[in-house]
């Protein structure tokens, strides 16, 4: 297993529930933290997560908002790209300057390495009582929860109706169906891309969740060890790169990231992708106009369609608080998690919430929002807790890039399983 320091080494190879390239200080101050107090307030540092285009200002607007009612708390939040934010992270812990709070989406080699405190020293009751146990358990590590959910993302089969009737085909509900499908759209427009595939260090895991999950495999199996090489996972891979040798997808896996993909399929280039519940506002802010609509992403036949669900934390190093800034981090938290304030912050971004209040102001505002918090509920997630993740995050994507450079998948696979279970 490797600790926090090889975390460096990854740099921008993992992501969360997105990715985007700009990053800077909401406040526009500065980029380390303050320890203790400054100027007779308490300092609060947070780093976060750039979702989006709209990331950046919704966090110097609340931060406005909180100096506005809490004067006596210094806030400073510095959002990072998805790109960039492990490096900067990692640096300022090994300059024994980590932040106070972090938005990002692993927290597992974090605790390993006892840096964070748990969730109900830096949470209040009345908040942390607000969120989804499911989601809560994500962040389980023998019965103490270390870290709390930001906002969360399900994902479906999108795919463009006009595209599918004018090549005369159904939705694809199965592998083969869906290999068909693609057969025909390719015969009908030569320059349309039947199926959207994402192997990049943004997104390749997703795509390892996507195929193996839905033919029965997963990261692990019913007892929670790591079953990377199973059999069904090497079936699983090996289709999703035939697709891309039979010329069915994207023409470049590797690079292409789902923004790249949304866009094409906003622009009527790719048919159908698995994405998140967050498309239709990514193709609204993009200006996109077409005809498409979401169904379960297709299995291997006999076995039921399984979304992947993906949840970002919050999380609180531990820099040994005096009880007023606990008491201050705890008012951070409170704020930000306000029903309204927080619904806002989710619809923003088109994203899911984590708390069961916000799913009910999402629900009554939006008929199918509604039905996405439902899915994303029954979700399966990434197996975030195990300490091993973070190294098998990035080896499942390489396993995917080298097989689409004509490496053997099992042979990959099983590579992989020896250097994990080590």
């Amino acid at each position: 297993m490797k600790k926090l320091v090889a975390l460096s080494m990854i740099l921008s190879m993992m992501c969360g529930l997105a990715a985007c390239s700009n990053s800077g200080s909401s406040d526009g101050g500065s980029d380390s933290k303050d320890k203790g107090k400054s100027d007779g307030k308490v300092s609060i540092n947070v780093i976060a997560a750039q979702y989006g285009q709209n990331t950046k200002t919704w966090w110097e607007d609340f931060v406005k908002d909180f100096k506005a009612e809490h004067s006596d708390i210094d806030l400073t939040v510095e959002v990072e790209s998805w790109n960039d934010i492990y490096t900067v992270v990692n640096t300022r812990i090994s300059n024994n300057d980590a932040p106070d709070i972090l938005n990002i989406d692993v927290f597992a080699n974090y605790q390993a390495d006892d840096l964070l405190l748990p969730a109900e020293d830096f949470v209040s009751k009345e908040t942390y009582d607000k969120m989804y146990p499911a989601f809560l358990e994500q962040s389980d590590v023998d019965g103490t929860i270390w870290a709390i959910p930001d906002l969360a993302s399900a994902r479906a089969l999108y795919y463009n109706a006009d595209i599918l009737e004018a090549a005369g085909v159904e939705v694809p509900t199965t592998w083969d169906e869906l290999t068909e499908a693609c057969k025909k759209i390719k015969e009908h427009d030569s320059n349309i891309y039947p199926w959207g595939i994402d192997m990049t260090t943004d997104e390749g895991q997703a795509a390892f969740a996507y195929y193996t999950w839905n033919n029965g495999g997963g990261f692990v199996d019913e007892d929670n060890n790591w079953a990377l090489n199973s059999d069904k996972n090497v079936e699983a891979i090996e289709y999703a790169v035939n697709m891309v040798k039979e010329g069915y997808t994207n023409s470049d896996p590797a690079n292409d990231t789902r923004y790249d993909l949304q866009d094409m399929f906003g622009a009527g280039q790719v048919a159908m992708m698995i994405g998140p519940n967050s498309i239709p506002t990514y193709i609204a802010d993009g200006g996109y106009s077409i005809n498409y609509a979401v169904a379960p992403i297709p299995t291997n036949g006999g076995v039921d369609s399984v979304s992947a669900g993906v949840m970002d934390r919050f999380m609180c190093f531990d820099n040994e608080y005096s009880d007023e800034e606990l008491e201050a981090i705890k008012t951070f938290f409170d704020f930000f998690y306000e029903d309204a304030r927080y619904s806002e912050w989710v619809l923003m971004e088109g994203f899911l919430p984590a708390t069961s209040t916000g799913g009910e102001i999402l629900a009554k505002e939006d008929e199918s929002m509604a039905s996405w918090v439902d899915i994303v509920g029954s979700c399966k997630f990434y197996p975030t807790a195990k300490t091993e993740w973070d190294d098998v995050k990035q080896g499942v994507i390489n396993v995917e890039q080298q097989a689409l450079l004509g490496g053997n998948v099992k042979e990959l696979l099983d590579e992989l399983q020896n250097e994990i279970a080590e």
